[in-house]
């Protein structure tokens, strides 16, 4: 079972989930647009069996704080003060969709933080290569205004974020949903070919496999940290 707290990250005040052995090597998880934590428990819980898990209600989301003030540079900063707020040094840190974007732009800025870095169906910084929308499955906890502040930013990313691929050390797996995505998975491969030790892995499932293939994401991603 999991463990649910906060912690305030300066005026925000964030929700996370926990799973495993406090004492373990940390791994944080971000979620996907729309989405919550709460999208990562099968996955989490099985990450749980090795690692100390964070999954961590982002801005807007879930049981957050919903500030109404959104943009991918102050998840960054949400995500940056959380780590000092848990004592988290270097992480393994894991996103999924919009989570993955905060990731990986996260291991640009902040490389010393990150140990290695997995992207779970991750839209590509490329303009027009998010893909469309995909709604989450079942209610929905979010607020409206994060919505169209974030598909903006996704639609026609800075420049220097793909610009800044390069520059990432971690180790990078990503992972793709395949055929039944509706992520364009040659933009992905497009993406991988900039970060310098990257390996893309197609698992299938579509957009959402860290939930439809939960046991093989968790393995891949084990297997990874480990190897």
């Amino acid at each position: 079972m999991d463990d649910q707290s906060v912690v305030d990250v300066g005026d925000v005040r964030m929700a996370y989930r926990t799973w495993g052995d406090p004492f373990g090597s940390p791994v944080v998880l971000l979620h996907g647009l729309g989405d919550s934590a709460a999208s990562w428990e099968a996955a989490g819980s099985l990450l749980g069996q090795e690692w100390r898990v964070y999954a961590l209600d982002l801005r807007g989301h879930g049981e957050s704080d919903w500030p109404d003030e959104y943009d991918f540079e102050l998840m960054l900063d949400d995500l940056f003060g959380f780590l000092d707020a848990c004592e988290l040094d270097r992480v393994g840190l894991v996103g999924h969709g919009m989570g993955g974007v905060v990731a990986h732009l996260f291991a640009q800025t902040h490389a010393d933080r990150v140990e290695r870095l997995v992207l779970v169906e991750t839209p590509p910084p490329f303009p027009g290569a998010a893909g469309p929308d995909v709604p989450p499955a079942g209610p929905v906890d979010y607020d409206e205004a994060v919505l169209g502040a974030v598909r903006t930013q996704l639609a026609d990313p800075d420049p220097a974020w793909a610009e800044g691929l390069g520059e990432i050390v971690a180790p990078t797996l990503m992972l793709a949903g395949g055929p039944a995505s509706t992520m364009p998975q040659a933009r992905l491969q497009d993406m991988a070919s900039l970060i310098p030790d990257c390996h893309l892995l197609t698992i299938g499932g579509g957009h959402r496999l860290h939930e439809v293939h939960a046991d093989q994401v968790a393995q891949q991603i084990t297997e990874f940290f480990t190897s």
